[in-house]
């Protein structure tokens, strides 16, 4: 259980992270997460700790871009946040660590899809209302679009946690559908 409220982890954020770009970013896994704590999860308590470390995976990326993740997760450390530090750890493939929770599967597997969604809505005229798995699949394939998301990641993620891909990202999709207006989701 986390002791860090979600206003905390907010103001963490906001000072660390000052482009809109990364901060829609992160409230976009921050609402996926918060789903995938009710679908993934073990109840109610794992929606709050879940949506903070979507919400704080990439709270160091901007300022400290070198030193990613390693100052989100030595301040989750002073906290005594453990597991969310170790699955934002985690998350950093390049750090080899083990994904042992399903916290620890669930941000790796919600947050490039998180993004590549996210990019798929703002070349649409419609945005994320008519967006299908369909079309994210085809985007995939296409390694010029949006071409920093890790696809590895993308579908290691969805094995980790046992989900077939296409009913992934139709998960992914309606989580952010809600709010869509806020993440600026509509389209062109």
């Amino acid at each position: 259980m986390t002791k860090l409220t979600r206003d905390e982890a907010w103001e963490l954020l906001c000072a660390w992270t000052e482009s809109d770009s990364l901060r829609r970013h992160a409230r976009a896994v921050e609402e996926v997460m918060r789903a995938a704590a009710l679908r993934y999860g073990e109840g109610e308590e794992d929606v709050l700790p879940w949506g903070i470390a979507g919400m704080l995976h990439d709270a160091d990326y901007e300022k400290w871009p070198d030193e990613h993740p390693q100052r989100i997760v030595a301040w989750l450390r002073e906290r005594d946040e453990e597991p969310l530090a170790h699955a934002i750890s985690a998350h950093y493939t390049q750090w080899g660590v083990p994904y042992e929770s399903t916290l620890d599967k669930a941000l790796l597997a919600c947050d490039e899809l998180t993004g590549f969604v996210g990019a798929c809505c703002l070349v649409r005229p419609e945005g994320i209302a008519t967006l299908t798995p369909r079309s994210v699949k085809k985007k995939l394939k296409d390694k010029g679009f949006a071409a920093k998301v890790e696809r590895t990641e993308v579908t290691a993620g969805a094995e980790l946690l046992g989900v077939d891909l296409t009913d992934h990202i139709q998960f992914v999709i309606d989580a952010l559908k809600p709010h869509s207006e806020e993440l600026g989701l509509g389209g062109r």
